[in-house]
């Protein structure tokens, strides 16, 4: 456990325990886990609109002529392939054939670039890019000097309408503008999410915090906007099969074994290229599986995941009881005899087995399909 006085605050975390916020430590920060119940949270975003603020999140500037060649060493996905105003979800391998993070590269022009990483790995990823960048790309790391507040749901586009002209539902999922937002010039608006809810996630300097998270309250008003915790963003994204670093992804999985072949693109070089075209011509020991309950339980992560007859095949690296579908769902990694829809295994609860079945994702049908 961190100590109290190492944690960081959020910009608003005043602003969030005057809402009523229970705060607890997450990534190095305080951050507001609910403000009613998961639950009630949860339904917000599913079927209105619900804002989170996820400022502990890192921000990268990658800039200058090296700055795609040092984008394309170090991440797995074909960032060439990128125009202005589009975004690519991709990862960062690593020496010894894990993930380094995931991340999300959103391109701002031809030698402008932003990387946005998890709050966890913020040193650990500028570290580990900037060992990579030999030719000498200009990096510059705004992650304190940038909040994200995250408006989500299928009333977004409505609650947001009033603060821009941009149109927001008819932006495409995964691009972005800059443009005018709440009366603030130059604010990024990016149609993504962590949700499956659909919505946008805003990125504002330090400075103008509040007062864009009060006008986006403000015009949200009449769709019944309210603030969620960290604890029905776990659920919502869980009901869609994204992965969460740390729990499903980290340093020792592969993005092959992690289902994120997608994202891995062998038509160009990137960091230990060899190591998974090795490990995609040999096959995969273990995959990374959804599954949902079939007996009555509800699976949690480090659940030991077991055969028939009992026998260790994999782990729960994510799982919670979801609210949408009010059954027991999770993801874990097995190995790959065990990875084909409608496989059964079994979830150690308590000392007792119960049955579960790999299904296909999403969990929850009614979402936005993941962007390429």
């Amino acid at each position: 456990m961190i100590s109290d006085n190492t944690l960081k605050k959020v910009p608003l975390h005043d602003k969030h325990v005057e809402l009523g916020a229970k705060m607890v430590p997450f990534a190095g920060y305080y951050m507001p886990v609910r403000y009613s119940s998961d639950i009630e949270e949860h339904t917000t975003v599913r079927n209105g609109v619900g804002v989170f603020d996820v400022s502990h999140m890192g921000e990268f500037l990658i800039s200058g002529p090296q700055a795609l060649p040092l984008i394309q060493k170090v991440t797995t996905n074909d960032a060439a392939k990128l125009v202005d105003g589009k975004i690519q979800y991709s990862c960062l391998p690593n020496d010894w054939g894990g993930i380094v993070d995931d991340l999300l590269v959103y391109r701002i022009a031809e030698e402008e670039y932003m990387l946005v990483v998890n709050a966890s790995n913020i040193e650990k990823d500028w570290n580990w890019i900037q060992s990579q960048n030999t030719e000498g790309a200009q990096m510059i790391n705004i992650s304190d000097q940038t909040c994200l507040f995250a408006v989500q749901g299928p009333k977004a586009s409505q609650a947001l309408h009033s603060l821009t002209e941009v149109n927001l539902a008819g932006m495409d999922y995964y691009t972005f503008v800059k443009a005018t937002f709440a009366g603030i010039e130059d604010i990024l608006i990016s149609a993504t999410g962590y949700t499956g809810a659909g919505g946008f996630e805003i990125y504002v300097p330090n400075e103008y915090a509040l007062l864009v998270w009060e006008k986006i309250f403000a015009a949200g008003a009449p769709y019944d906007i309210k603030p969620i915790g960290l604890g029905a963003r776990d659920t919502l994204r869980l009901e869609m099969g994204f992965c969460l670093y740390g729990n499903d992804i980290d340093d020792t999985t592969s993005p092959l074994e992690a289902g994120l072949g997608w994202i891995t693109k062998f038509t160009k070089e990137f960091t230990n290229v060899k190591h998974f075209q090795d490990q995609k011509t040999t096959g995969l020991q273990k995959k990374l599986v959804a599954f949902q309950m079939i007996d009555r339980g509800i699976p949690r992560s480090h659940y030991e995941i077991v055969n028939e007859k009992g026998e260790n095949i994999g782990v729960v690296t994510s799982g919670t009881q979801s609210p949408s579908l009010s059954i027991g769902i999770g993801m874990g990694y097995v190995k790959s005899a065990y990875s084909q829809p409608d496989s059964e295994f079994y979830i150690v609860v308590r000392n007792k087995p119960l049955k579960a079945k790999v299904v296909k994702l999403p969990f929850y049908k009614k979402a936005p399909s993941s962007a390429s």
